[in-house]
């Protein structure tokens, strides 16, 4: 199931202004599907999509802790 937020282009300045906490994040194309979910802090993930992904956009959602972004993304894919 996909997060309901709008997406976010994934670029530099998307990366600079992304927090430095952890998050469940959710990866798309250039049509608005999406390629994957992932956790982590997120602009560190963010950095690694933007160098060695496809991903063309992004949206997430801010966690606590990255226990509570592991339980998001369990809610979200087996959702």
């Amino acid at each position: 199931m996909s997060l309901a937020k709008p997406w976010r282009d994934l670029d530099r300045a998307t990366v600079r202004s992304a927090p430095t906490r952890y998050a469940l994040y959710e990866l798309g194309d250039a049509d608005g599907e999406s390629v994957g979910f992932g956790t982590g802090i997120l602009r560190d993930e963010l950095k690694e999509a933007l160098a060695y992904g496809d991903a063309v956009t992004v949206r997430w959602t801010l966690a606590e802790s990255a226990d509570y972004a592991e339980r998001l993304l369990d809610e979200h894919v087996d959702g």
